[in-house]
Protein backbone atom coordinates (compact mmCIF):
# COMPACT_ATOMS: atom_id res chain seq x y z
CA UNK A 1 0.00 0.00 0.00
CA UNK A 2 1.56 3.14 -1.01
CA UNK A 3 2.41 5.98 1.59
CA UNK A 4 2.52 8.86 -0.69
CA UNK A 5 0.50 10.65 -2.81
CA UNK A 6 0.72 10.39 -6.40
CA UNK A 7 -1.60 12.33 -8.97
CA UNK A 8 -2.55 10.03 -11.69
CA UNK A 9 -0.43 11.90 -14.56
CA UNK A 10 2.79 11.50 -12.70
CA UNK A 11 4.78 8.91 -13.76
CA UNK A 12 7.12 7.03 -11.42
CA UNK A 13 9.90 4.49 -12.62
CA UNK A 14 11.06 1.36 -11.22
CA UNK A 15 13.22 1.50 -8.40
CA UNK A 16 12.42 4.66 -6.38
CA UNK A 17 11.97 4.68 -2.90
CA UNK A 18 9.26 7.16 -1.91
CA UNK A 19 8.71 8.63 1.84
CA UNK A 20 5.16 8.36 4.23
CA UNK A 21 3.42 11.75 3.14
CA UNK A 22 5.00 12.93 0.24
CA UNK A 23 2.66 14.36 -2.41
CA UNK A 24 4.01 14.51 -6.49
CA UNK A 25 1.51 16.61 -8.56
CA UNK A 26 0.57 16.93 -12.45
CA UNK A 27 2.57 15.75 -14.70
CA UNK A 28 5.86 15.58 -12.92
CA UNK A 29 8.25 12.50 -13.39
CA UNK A 30 10.35 10.79 -10.89
CA UNK A 31 13.10 8.76 -12.82
CA UNK A 32 15.00 5.60 -11.78
CA UNK A 33 16.13 5.01 -8.76
CA UNK A 34 15.55 8.45 -6.61
CA UNK A 35 15.35 8.63 -3.22
CA UNK A 36 12.50 11.05 -2.05
CA UNK A 37 12.36 11.96 1.73
CA UNK A 38 8.74 12.04 4.40
CA UNK A 39 6.59 14.84 3.56
CA UNK A 40 7.86 16.31 0.77
CA UNK A 41 5.93 18.13 -2.09
CA UNK A 42 6.74 17.93 -5.44
CA UNK A 43 5.14 20.40 -7.55
CA UNK A 44 3.60 20.27 -11.21
CA UNK A 45 5.38 19.54 -14.14
CA UNK A 46 8.88 18.65 -12.10
CA UNK A 47 11.40 16.27 -13.50
CA UNK A 48 13.74 14.83 -10.95
CA UNK A 49 16.59 12.35 -13.09
CA UNK A 50 17.72 9.09 -11.91
CA UNK A 51 19.82 8.97 -8.35
CA UNK A 52 18.52 12.35 -7.10
CA UNK A 53 18.31 12.58 -3.56
CA UNK A 54 15.61 14.46 -1.70
CA UNK A 55 15.90 14.49 2.15
CA UNK A 56 12.11 15.16 4.61
CA UNK A 57 10.47 18.11 3.65
CA UNK A 58 11.92 19.32 0.72
CA UNK A 59 9.43 21.74 -1.03
CA UNK A 60 10.15 21.25 -4.84
CA UNK A 61 7.42 23.97 -6.60
CA UNK A 62 6.30 23.81 -10.21
CA UNK A 63 8.51 23.35 -13.52
CA UNK A 64 11.89 22.21 -11.93
CA UNK A 65 14.49 20.19 -13.02
CA UNK A 66 16.38 18.40 -10.70
CA UNK A 67 19.05 16.53 -12.04
CA UNK A 68 21.32 13.27 -11.53
CA UNK A 69 24.19 14.31 -8.87
CA UNK A 70 22.07 16.75 -7.25
CA UNK A 71 21.22 15.91 -2.99
CA UNK A 72 19.20 17.96 -1.06
CA UNK A 73 19.51 17.63 2.18
CA UNK A 74 16.21 18.03 4.40
CA UNK A 75 14.08 21.66 4.64
CA UNK A 76 15.12 22.81 1.45
CA UNK A 77 12.82 24.91 -0.93
CA UNK A 78 13.25 25.20 -4.66
CA UNK A 79 11.66 27.98 -5.79
CA UNK A 80 9.56 27.64 -9.43
CA UNK A 81 11.30 27.05 -12.51
CA UNK A 82 14.47 26.92 -10.84
CA UNK A 83 17.18 24.36 -12.28
CA UNK A 84 20.21 22.40 -11.90
CA UNK A 85 22.93 21.67 -13.75
CA UNK A 86 24.78 18.61 -13.89
CA UNK A 87 27.81 18.77 -16.77
CA UNK A 88 30.46 21.69 -16.93
CA UNK A 89 30.78 21.66 -20.92
CA UNK A 90 27.92 20.47 -22.52
CA UNK A 91 27.43 19.04 -26.32
CA UNK A 92 24.83 17.90 -28.03
CA UNK A 93 27.34 15.45 -29.97
CA UNK A 94 29.39 14.76 -27.06
CA UNK A 95 28.00 12.42 -24.08
CA UNK A 96 29.18 13.16 -21.02
CA UNK A 97 27.35 10.76 -18.15
CA UNK A 98 30.61 10.01 -16.82
CA UNK A 99 31.22 13.54 -15.73
CA UNK A 100 28.30 14.93 -14.10
CA UNK A 101 29.04 16.55 -11.08
CA UNK A 102 27.58 16.82 -7.44
CA UNK A 103 25.80 18.94 -5.93
CA UNK A 104 24.41 19.61 -2.58
CA UNK A 105 22.56 21.82 -0.65
CA UNK A 106 22.40 21.77 2.72
CA UNK A 107 19.57 21.45 5.37
CA UNK A 108 17.19 24.52 5.27
CA UNK A 109 18.57 26.33 2.64
CA UNK A 110 16.38 28.02 -0.05
CA UNK A 111 16.11 28.83 -3.68
CA UNK A 112 13.94 31.16 -5.82
CA UNK A 113 12.06 31.26 -8.95
CA UNK A 114 14.09 30.73 -11.94
CA UNK A 115 17.27 30.72 -10.42
CA UNK A 116 20.11 28.40 -11.57
CA UNK A 117 22.43 26.33 -9.83
CA UNK A 118 25.77 25.61 -12.36
CA UNK A 119 27.01 22.31 -11.04
CA UNK A 120 29.55 21.34 -8.65
CA UNK A 121 28.51 24.33 -6.30
CA UNK A 122 27.28 23.25 -3.09
CA UNK A 123 24.70 25.65 -1.70
CA UNK A 124 25.25 25.88 2.93
CA UNK A 125 22.88 25.67 5.42
CA UNK A 126 20.00 28.16 5.51
CA UNK A 127 21.68 29.93 2.65
CA UNK A 128 18.84 31.80 0.28
CA UNK A 129 19.31 32.25 -3.44
CA UNK A 130 17.12 35.45 -4.60
CA UNK A 131 15.37 34.60 -7.31
CA UNK A 132 17.02 34.63 -11.15
CA UNK A 133 20.17 34.38 -9.42
CA UNK A 134 22.77 32.35 -11.31
CA UNK A 135 25.34 30.50 -8.64
CA UNK A 136 28.66 30.03 -9.92
CA UNK A 137 30.41 29.35 -6.73
CA UNK A 138 30.28 28.20 -3.56
CA UNK A 139 27.33 29.55 -1.37
CA UNK A 140 28.45 29.76 2.69
CA UNK A 141 25.72 28.53 5.46
CA UNK A 142 23.47 31.49 6.49
CA UNK A 143 24.48 33.78 2.87
CA UNK A 144 21.99 35.69 0.96
CA UNK A 145 22.93 36.16 -2.51
CA UNK A 146 21.48 37.54 -5.61
CA UNK A 147 21.82 38.58 -9.31
CA UNK A 148 24.14 37.31 -12.12
CA UNK A 149 26.52 35.70 -11.35
CA UNK A 150 25.32 35.56 -7.98
CA UNK A 151 26.99 37.60 -5.28
CA UNK A 152 26.43 37.49 -1.44
CA UNK A 153 25.01 40.88 0.29
CA UNK A 154 24.47 40.00 3.39
CA UNK A 155 22.84 37.20 5.87
CA UNK A 156 20.15 35.57 6.32
CA UNK A 157 18.61 33.59 9.63
CA UNK A 158 16.74 30.07 9.73
CA UNK A 159 13.41 32.03 9.59
CA UNK A 160 14.50 33.78 6.65
CA UNK A 161 15.11 37.29 7.96
CA UNK A 162 17.89 39.43 7.03
CA UNK A 163 20.76 39.65 9.77
CA UNK A 164 22.34 43.12 11.30
CA UNK A 165 24.77 42.71 13.70
CA UNK A 166 26.25 44.82 15.91
CA UNK A 167 29.45 45.71 16.64
CA UNK A 168 30.14 42.42 18.60
CA UNK A 169 29.09 40.49 15.68
CA UNK A 170 25.73 39.78 17.49
CA UNK A 171 22.62 39.44 15.47
CA UNK A 172 19.00 38.54 16.66
CA UNK A 173 16.19 37.27 13.98
CA UNK A 174 13.39 39.64 14.63
CA UNK A 175 10.90 36.64 13.90
CA UNK A 176 12.47 34.00 16.19
CA UNK A 177 14.70 35.89 18.67
CA UNK A 178 17.55 33.52 18.24
CA UNK A 179 21.20 34.69 17.86
CA UNK A 180 23.62 34.22 15.75
CA UNK A 181 27.48 34.91 14.89
CA UNK A 182 29.68 36.80 12.80
CA UNK A 183 33.39 35.34 12.83
CA UNK A 184 36.02 35.00 10.31
CA UNK A 185 33.28 35.58 7.57
CA UNK A 186 30.97 32.74 8.70
CA UNK A 187 27.71 32.77 10.51
CA UNK A 188 26.75 30.22 13.21
CA UNK A 189 23.33 30.01 15.36
CA UNK A 190 24.37 30.86 18.79
CA UNK A 191 20.84 30.20 20.90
Amino acid sequence: MDTFFAHETAVIDNGCTIGNGTKIWHFSHIMPNCTIGEQCNIGQNVVVSPNVVLGKNVKVQNNVSIYTGVICEDDVFLGPSMVFTNVINPRSAVIRRDEYLQTIVKKGASIGANATIVCGNNIGEYAFIGAGAVVTKEIKPYALVVGNPSKQIGWISEFGHRLEFNNEGIAVCKESAEKYQLKNNQVSKIS
